[in-house]
């Protein structure tokens, strides 16, 4: 069996060894992503938040966002809605370089914006693999799966009660 390790410096000695000796390559070169866009030149992902699915398509632009057809300001018209579009472009360092189409689906106003949100972070990330870690850092990569919890039988909603009455 390989020697004891009682400390950090020996850890970090030992993980150093075994990734420059062995294999000669870090773990970041053994995944070279390439970019995914189309003979447009666009790139599409799917967002989707609690039961809004949204289709976007983003190319390169002047950063105008359009959802069904009309503009982020009059679709989205609260501004904590219209902040989180623009956060992955923030987050990526690129605000105002890409317009974004999107078609969204179900679900009320904020979950199709964060289905938005998630749909724009997928395709940044496929039009350019090098923003990949940052949009991950911040976890706009990951579907939030919180959806409704189901009404179950016998209650008045998923877990709130019928009013007790003793008589």
């Amino acid at each position: 069996m390989a020697e004891e390790i009682k400390s950090l410096d020996e850890l970090s000695a030992a993980v150093e060894s075994d990734i420059g000796g062995v294999q000669g390559t870090s773990a970041d070169e053994a995944v070279q992503r390439e970019p995914v866009r189309d003979e447009l030149g666009r790139a599409y992902a799917t967002g989707k938040r609690k039961d809004a699915v949204a289709r976007v398509w983003i190319k390169p632009g002047s950063g105008k966002v359009s959802v069904n057809g009309k503009e982020m300001d009059a679709y989205f018209a609260r501004p904590v809605l219209q902040m989180i579009l623009r956060q992955p472009f923030q987050v990526a360092g690129v605000e105002d370089q890409f317009d974004v189409m999107a078609t969204v689906k179900g679900g009320g106003l904020s979950g199709q914006a964060g289905a938005v949100k998630h749909g724009i972070s997928k395709a940044l990330q496929l039009y350019d693999p090098a923003l990949r870690g940052a949009l991950k850092a911040a976890g706009f990569l990951t579907r939030d799966s919180r959806v409704v919890e189901r009404k179950k039988y016998g209650k008045a909603k998923a877990r709130k009660s019928f009013q007790f009455s003793k008589r």
